[in-house]
């Protein structure tokens, strides 16, 4: 007797846990909280493992948070216990449609269609899974013919419905490289890797094909996860040692760039160019390279490696554009370098690089029929300070008026000098200097009319030339009175 009050006693206890468990479950699953409506469905499930609505609930959880595969031993639990329960079997057809699986997918909601016959939820599927067949049929033909165009037509329209289903990605991808559309085949295989148990080879195919395209950092990326699944795989780890020593390198040319360590920038470079044959690789290398020869005074090589890059990788590359764009400029070429900053900035109208850039060589252009102080100084615009002042001396020496007796060769010496020492003047000081790169002559007093400058309309400069041993005694001094 007092056996059979315990027993009846355990099962109340029993089902009000179970109870509890399953409203609980319910108020979490209601709210969106389906990591908390999983812990109690699971829990009820333990208490009562043939409860084929608690299993249901669980089912719609896990599709709920995006786990279709864990939600399927659950609908076929369900369907083993209660064949009737229409529901489960609609989910269960819905999930293998989304996988692919067309015939399963077909045969539930023929079951379905058999008990209720005018559930049109069911018949729209099935009248899908007629066209689902069509779709795959012309897919896979087209695919055979290397129709690459057509046969992404149809599996995109598969892939509308079958989502969850991996191959269709994998042969969507391969269209897409065919085609030379890798980062859309890169999407792809990404896609696939979440559903498919093992994705060693897939991460070694993405790894390849972001190495294709000169993305090293992300190559890499892909093949350590590669790695992570497989350490010891003849493909992955060879090729994951081929990239690390690429991404090193890579690392290196950057640093040196971002520090301004030009010539160590292009040494970097070098080592890459040889290392790798690869085109895509090489352009990006040159990316970096021309603006290293270009900081260097490399004109030639800098627009080279510029016009590689656009040419063979990224025509739209806005800061190769405006790195050319800088060459050019630096090399007198105004109307290539315009063309260069027009283009970025008609790509990227926000961009301040290029904004700032058009303006300065419309500027420069404008300015080269006037008085050049740095070809006067027959200097590059990069030009240091000490090559400024070097320069100077040399020529001050050279066309001092002390050197010339006939007074038509002192005259003309004269001119020179006033040019000469002027170009000192004006590239000696870091804000006049910045003005005349801007456009503006700060010798020159029309350029300053009708603006805010600090020069006044009226400006003189008066020229006086100092003893020519001054300036054998290396005295730098300018020869000019502002007033």
């Amino acid at each position: 007797m007092w056996l059979s009050k315990f027993l009846i006693l355990l099962v109340c206890a029993a089902k009000d846990e179970l109870d509890k468990h399953l409203e609980l479950g319910k108020q979490f699953l209601a709210k969106g909280q389906f990591a908390d409506a999983l812990t109690h469905y699971h829990a009820a499930i333990e208490l009562d493992p043939k409860n084929y609505q608690t299993l249901y609930r669980r089912a719609t959880v896990y599709l709920a948070m995006g786990k279709s595969k864990a939600a399927i031993p659950d609908l076929d639990k369900v369907v083993e216990l209660k064949g009737d329960f229409t529901a489960a079997r609609i989910q269960r057809g819905n999930v293998l449609l989304k996988q692919g699986e067309i015939d399963a997918a077909e045969s539930d909601f023929n079951v379905v269609l058999s008990v209720e016959n005018s559930n049109t939820e069911v018949e729209n599927k099935l009248d899908l899974i007629v066209d689902l067949r069509q779709y795959l049929h012309q897919a896979k033909t087209l695919f055979e013919q290397k129709d690459w165009h057509s046969a992404e037509h149809y599996l995109n329209k598969a892939l509308e419905h079958l989502v969850w289903d991996p191959s269709l990605y994998r042969l969507r991808a391969h269209c897409y490289e065919a085609r030379g559309e890798i980062r859309k085949a890169i999407a792809d295989m990404r896609s696939l890797t979440k559903l498919v148990a093992d994705s060693t080879g897939d991460f070694l195919r993405i790894s390849h094909l972001y190495y294709g395209i000169g993305d090293v950092e992300e190559s890499l990326s892909y093949i350590r996860e590669c790695l992570k699944l497989n350490p010891d795989h003849k493909e992955c780890f060879p090729f994951y040692k081929k990239v690390k020593k690429l991404a090193k390198m890579r690392e290196s040319l950057i640093d040196a760039k971002g520090s301004g360590n030009w010539l160590d920038c292009i040494e970097k470079g070098q080592q890459i160019l040889k290392y790798e044959s690869l085109t895509e690789i090489q352009m990006s290398a040159f990316r970096h390279m021309c603006k290293c020869n270009t900081e260097l005074g490399h004109l030639a090589e800098a627009i080279q490696q510029c016009t590689e890059v656009l040419k063979n990788s990224d025509p739209s590359d806005v800061d190769v554009l405006c790195d050319r764009a800088d060459a050019y400029l630096l090399d007198e070429q105004y109307d290539e370098a315009i063309e260069d900053f027009q283009t970025a900035h008609q790509l990227q109208e926000d961009n301040r690089r290029a904004r700032e850039g058009l303006e300065k060589a419309q500027k420069t252009k404008k300015q080269a029929g006037k008085r050049d102080y740095y070809k006067i100084l027959g200097l590059r615009r990069n030009a240091s300070k000490r090559d400024i002042t070097k320069a100077y001396r040399k020529l001050a020496q050279k066309w001092h008026p002390d050197n010339f007796s006939d007074e038509k060769e002192k005259k003309k010496a004269e001119q020179k000098f006033i040019d000469i020492a002027a170009a000192k003047e004006v590239l000696s000081d870091d804000e006049k200097r910045a003005q005349f790169d801007q456009g503006i002559d700060p010798l020159d007093p029309e350029a300053h009319q009708g603006g805010g400058s600090h020069f006044h309309q009226g400006f003189v400069v008066l020229f006086v030339y100092l003893p020519l041993a001054h300036l054998k005694n290396g005295n730098p001094k300018s020869s000019f009175i502002t007033c």
